[in-house]
């Protein structure tokens, strides 16, 4: 009777790393589409790029779980502004390969890099971070000033960061958080999805693509590495120090936004007095999907000022 429980639990205990096993490889979700694949250290980045070549370019970096298709809504306003737009997938989402390194900001950091010199891109660019993507902006910004014109924030990540009860317990539960999350993350994640695309948004597949991604092997690890690793550190020093740089900055935030709350705008304020800030009222923290009209008059208003 003993061995049989201590079979049972044991089976309990390795039930989602097999589960984990039989995700689908992301290799196996590539085909035919209308972007690209840099191979960079730590493996393949998928890129695609929108609107006619111009000197003029944008960097759009997504945040923790959707990959480069929470801007679609705004490339086309972007592309009006004169920009062309390089969007791109963090490693360990979308088409992105799986590297099992930890998910810093330098680790982030370095993936751009290499993508903008992969490309060409030696000349100043204009980057947009949503999210954790703010973290990776500054982070870039800040470390390559002569190579960064304009940072715009969309709900950046790391200030007074809130994330969901799952992924909070999970993150601070260290190996037993790990086995957690691969119970409990593809339902937590899931269930956000629905949430947002119960609400004003322009990707009409958002629960869809949401599924796809938490079927793909490695992407659970990335989320909770990444909470643990960029999301959930101090990032006062960053923000000062992006300060100093002078490059202009526009931070834009969601009134009703649960993950990043509005009292992240008045520390950013505090760190980093040249910041110009601007509210999007009545939308949570899928602003980039839910309000890209909004978002693209604020940018056009900043355009006008810098």
């Amino acid at each position: 009777m003993a061995w049989f429980i201590v079979g049972i639990v044991g089976l309990i205990a390795i039930a989602p790393f097999v589960r984990e096993w039989f995700r689908t490889p992301v290799s196996a979700a590539r085909g035919d589409d209308d972007g690209g694949y840099a191979q960079l250290s730590d493996g393949k980045t998928y890129y695609r790029w929108f609107g006619a070549p111009t000197s003029h370019v944008i960097v759009v970096i997504h945040g923790l779980t959707t990959p480069h298709w929470v801007f679609s809504g705004l490339v086309r306003g972007l592309n009006l502004l004169g920009y062309q737009v390089l969007a791109y997938d963090l490693y360990g989402r979308g088409l992105s390969d799986r590297p099992t390194n930890a998910q810093t900001p330098q680790f982030f950091v370095n993936q751009l890099d290499e993508l903008l010199t992969e490309q060409g891109l030696d000349g100043p660019v204009s980057l947009m971070g949503y999210s954790m993507g703010g973290i990776i902006a500054a982070a870039f910004a800040t470390a390559n000033p002569a190579r960064v014109d304009r940072v715009i924030f969309l709900a950046t990540g790391g200030i007074d960061y809130t994330p969901g009860q799952p992924l909070r317990r999970c993150g601070n539960l260290g190996v037993i958080g790990n086995w957690l999350w691969r119970i409990t993350g593809p339902g937590s994640l899931r269930r956000a999805a629905a949430r947002d695309a119960s609400h004003p948004t322009v990707i009409p597949d958002l629960e869809k693509r949401m599924a796809d991604e938490t079927a793909r092997r490695g992407y659970l690890r990335s989320v909770l590495s990444a909470h643990r690793e960029t999301l959930a550190i101090d990032l006062e020093n960053l923000h000062r120090d992006l300060g100093k740089t002078g490059i202009p900055v526009l931070a834009i935030w969601a009134g009703d936004d649960q993950v990043i709350p509005l009292t992240a705008m008045g520390k950013m304020t505090q760190w980093n007095r040249t910041a110009r800030h601007h509210v999007v009222e009545g939308v949570g923290h899928a602003l980039p999907h839910a309000a890209p009209n909004e978002i693209i008059t604020a940018i056009t208003t900043f355009f006008r000022e810098v």
